[in-house]
């Protein structure tokens, strides 16, 4: 009886091992980057796709795509689709990875874990100078967009590096970086928000995930639009389905502004998200091609 019992706790255990170590090997396999450099002392890593088009005679365009809090690159490629449109379009993705665990980025106060901003900051410059010297890389056209903590980080590009970055869109974003911090140099943004976001409140103030001080998300945007020089109104374009649009007018940088109604912490028409944790992803709207529009019409003004 006790060698029985001495097999199956053997067998269990060898179960439970197995499952770690399957665990442990899938989150390696999810979490696959191909590219390093060291920033600011510390080796930092990237996912990077080139679709079989690039033609290095031919200035390309530069996508970059940030991962949200406790996410990674592979995850960001995922549930966004932009190496779908890098082959349709011909242009180049790159997905930075955030430090710490979890993964996250320092792009202002409450869910940093006391990083500096800058010295993200200098790790995108240096990416982006990096590609720029291994590919074609058309400094015009260098775009940054994110998922929530990489939203918020995308933000914080729009204001730091507002001489490289053509424009930003912005997808649930935890926009935490301060105002006053923020260069006066209008980058043209497009974003997209739900009502119901458990983790980033449209009506902003603390969530159950963080309890940061997150803005008010329509004034937030509102306050966008007055420092990229735009009218106090704004024109609400056509609904479709739960995604109502507006585009404010008189820009010198255009804003426009997707509010998604019961929609939650997610990537509009993206990979869903599992909806007890981040709630409702809706598909009335691809955002990935709503961004990719809005980028192609907004290169970076000529000097």
């Amino acid at each position: 009886m006790r060698r029985r019992v001495a097999r199956l706790m053997l067998v269990a255990l060898g179960l439970l091992v197995a499952l770690v170590l399957a665990a442990a090997v899938t989150f390696r396999l999810q979490d696959q980057t191909n590219g390093t450099l060291v920033s600011s002392g510390r080796e930092r890593s990237y996912l990077l796709y080139v679709p079989d088009s690039y033609d290095p005679s031919t200035p390309t365009p530069l996508v970059i795509t940030i991962h949200g809090f406790a996410q990674w690159p592979a995850h960001q490629m995922r549930l966004s689709g932009w190496n779908d449109l890098a082959d349709r379009y011909g242009f180049i993705v790159v997905y930075p990875s955030g430090t710490g665990f979890p993964r996250r980025w320092a792009a202002g106060s409450g869910s940093s874990g006391g990083d500096d901003p800058l010295s993200e900051v200098i790790f995108i410059s240096e990416l982006i100078t990096k590609l720029e010297g291994e590919y074609n890389i058309d400094p015009t056209r260098i775009y940054a967009n994110g998922l929530s903590n990489g939203g918020g980080m995308s933000f914080l590009l729009s204001c730091a590096l507002s001489q490289r970055i053509a424009a930003v869109g912005l997808v649930s974003g935890a926009y935490l970086y301060p105002w006053e911090q923020c260069s006066r140099d209008p980058v043209p943004a497009v974003v997209f928000h739900g009502t119901d976001d458990p983790i980033v409140p449209y009506g902003g103030g603390p969530s159950r995930s963080f309890n940061v001080p997150f803005p008010n998300i329509p004034e937030w945007v509102d306050t966008l639009a007055q420092r990229n020089g735009c009218d106090p109104g704004y024109d609400q374009l056509a609904q479709t389905g739960e995604v109502t649009r507006i585009r404010y007018t008189g820009c010198e940088a255009d804003v426009v502004f997707y509010t998604v109604a019961g929609g939650g912490h997610s990537w509009p028409g993206g990979e869903p998200l599992p909806a007890f944790l981040t709630g409702y992803t809706t598909q009335d709207i691809d955002a990935t091609q709503v961004i990719w529009d809005f980028f192609e019409g907004h290169p970076l003004p000529a000097k």
